[in-house]
């Protein structure tokens, strides 16, 4: 809900004053922020990102992802291996999109985040 609120001001931001848009839209992108993601939430954005594959690649490979993810729900698996698997689909795929989602890329390479050494 918050990010749609967010939309709706940008969406009407040429009826408000700059500076007024500017702190309205700060306040609310940082309550945005402040709301944590859950392993639920997680599983949706994850649903969501497979659609774009939809008649792209076959049963086999959906089925896949979504054991996967049914895996990441249970908790037997980490964030990181389905989104790992979506961002290889969407770069072999080509689906600019989806490729250039923060979320399927979200740590600078330079932090190691995902190195687990």
């Amino acid at each position: 809900e918050a990010y749609r609120a967010l939309g709706r001001m940008v969406a009407r931001a040429k009826q408000t004053p700059r500076a007024e848009l500017r702190a309205s839209y700060e306040r609310a992108f940082m309550r945005a922020l402040a709301v944590r993601a859950t392993r639920g939430r997680h599983v949706n954005v994850l649903d969501h990102c497979v659609g774009y594959l939809r008649g792209r690649v076959d049963a086999s490979v959906r089925a896949s992802l979504a054991a996967q993810i049914a895996d990441y729900r249970a908790g037997c698996l980490p964030l990181i291996v389905p989104v790992t698997m979506l961002r290889h689909y969407a770069v072999q795929l080509e689906l600019e999109y989806l490729a250039q989602q923060l979320y399927l890329d979200p740590h600078p390479n330079e932090l190691m985040l995902r190195n687990h050494a």
